[in-house]
């Protein structure tokens, strides 16, 4: 959509009050008139889009701009994961899970003892794919332990984002390290610090606060544990325990023959040898689920003696429940997509970068902005570090000032997430609230995450300054 032309020029403030008003129009179709989210997301994006000036022999592709790769990534993610947990959920295997948490951490402390195994998953894992891959094990506990669902499950879910906009190998930050030349070792390190602190200041906070003010039942989307379908087998929680790391071992596969990679004279060299190339797509997210797939279908099917066609019945009934999530998140990146081909982002953020705030504020600030106003966090981190390399060239800075620039913009990358953003789809479909209550939790969540963040951004960047 780069050589996209407009029909009209709305400029900067146009540009803004268009997407405020999307965003209201949106509200009010699935607030109001009771529409449904992937119906109201599609119909608004069209309308944004028609406004925006988008000719309309182009209409269908600016819808496909943002579509077509969200529904291609977290179709492909969610599917697997899916099948993965409801395997897993089916056997028994979430409910042993479960019941061995409870006794080894207590009924007190399941929810800290599930994000932290969040944590350690998400580190090398996408906060859509993780999420997915860990939600048996959390409508298990909710189950167990009773009370309020999200008291359980926001936990994990700030882990898994933390991890994801702070600490590579995530893309965001990954890209924004190499934009402006920060050392992505620091970063790593830093991020790692900044994930941790941030999830073990804001996470006790949402699972108190909003854990008992939204009170929403457990989702029964990978089936009900106590649905008879022949599948039961109640395996051993070690099996459970390792299906559960091998895509976790795969991806740090990747990721360590990545890092090495860097190190060499010739990176690409290195990947492209055939032992080399083979081992980093087995680590791929999407590859290093089917192979948990079919592993826990040799290993809770076929190695159970269950027949084939049982087997395959569970498979297939993990899929219907999730199309409608893997839709509307796909709308999510449709309605963020169609603001991201009018310009907006770019518009406001090289406003911003002319005012001549602190670099510091000015790297927060234009990452917020772009996130608030197109959805996608990555597109606003990479945005952001495009706008600040050329003031991190021009600058005097260490390498710590840098990491810490690169860490703010990380921070207004994640801020408020809300209806543009497919993430913010994701939750609401599996946490199982409305678009009303997710603005209420998810998006105060992610916004608090951001303000904590910048703090964060804001110490180090003085204590570089004064190195």
């Amino acid at each position: 959509m780069e050589d996209l032309v407009l029909n009209w020029d709305l400029g900067t403030g146009g540009l803004l009050l268009l997407a405020v008003a999307a965003v209201a129009v949106l509200l009010v179709l699935i607030m109001a008139f009771k529409v449904h989210a992937f119906l109201a997301l599609m119909v608004t994006s069209i309308g944004t889009a028609l406004a925006a000036g988008i000719p309309p022999n182009r209409l269908v592709e600016a819808l496909g701009f943002g579509f077509n790769p969200t529904l291609g990534n977290v179709m492909l993610l969610v599917a697997l994961g899916a099948m993965l947990g409801r395997m897993i959920e089916a056997s028994g295997g979430a409910h042993v899970l479960s019941e061995r948490m409870i006794q080894l951490f207590g009924e007190r402390r399941a929810g800290l003892a599930l994000s932290v195994a969040s944590l350690l998953m998400g580190f090398p894992i996408f906060f859509d794919a993780g999420l997915v891959v860990m939600m048996p094990i959390i409508y298990a506990v909710a189950r167990r332990v009773g009370g309020s669902f999200l008291s359980i499950a926001l936990p994990s879910a700030v882990a898994f984002s933390a991890m994801h906009i702070f600490s590579p190998p995530h893309p965001g930050p990954v890209a924004a390290s190499a934009t402006v030349g920060a050392d992505v070792g620091l970063v790593l390190v830093t991020g790692l610090v900044f994930a941790l602190i941030i999830w073990g200041t804001v996470a006790p906070v949402a699972s108190r606060l909003i854990g008992a003010r939204i009170d929403v039942p457990v989702p029964d989307i990978l089936g009900d544990e106590d649905e008879k379908t022949g599948f039961e087998s109640r395996p051993k929680v070690s099996t459970i325990i390792l299906l559960l790391l091998l895509p976790l071992v795969l991806i740090l596969l990747n990721t360590a023959l990545n890092t090495v990679a860097s190190t060499t004279s010739d990176p690409d060299a290195f990947k492209a040898t055939p032992w080399v190339a083979i081992l980093r797509a087995l680590g791929e997210t999407p590859i290093a689920l089917l192979i948990t797939v079919f592993a826990s279908m040799f290993v809770l099917g076929w190695g159970a003696g269950k027949s084939g066609t049982l087997v395959e019945k569970i498979a297939d009934s993990a899929l219907g429940p999730i199309c409608s999530v893997v839709l509307v998140t796909g709308a999510g990146g449709m309605f963020g997509g169609v603001l991201r081909a009018t310009g907006i982002g770019d518009a406001v953020a090289e406003s911003l970068n002319g005012i001549g705030l602190p670099v510091i504020v000015a790297a927060f600030l234009i990452s917020q902005i772009v996130r608030l106003a197109q959805g996608s966090a990555t597109v606003a981190l990479t945005t952001a570090a495009s706008l600040m390399a050329g003031v991190v060239a021009a600058g005097d800075y260490n390498q710590m000032q840098v990491v810490a620039l690169v860490m703010a913009m990380s921070a207004g990358s994640v801020g408020f997430s809300h209806v543009n953003d497919s993430g913010f789809w994701l939750v609401s479909r599996f946490f199982g609230m409305s678009m009303k209550q997710t603005l209420g939790s998810w998006t105060l969540i992610q916004g608090a995450m951001a303000i904590v963040g910048f703090v964060l951004s804001l110490i180090l960047w003085a204590v570089a300054s004064a190195l």
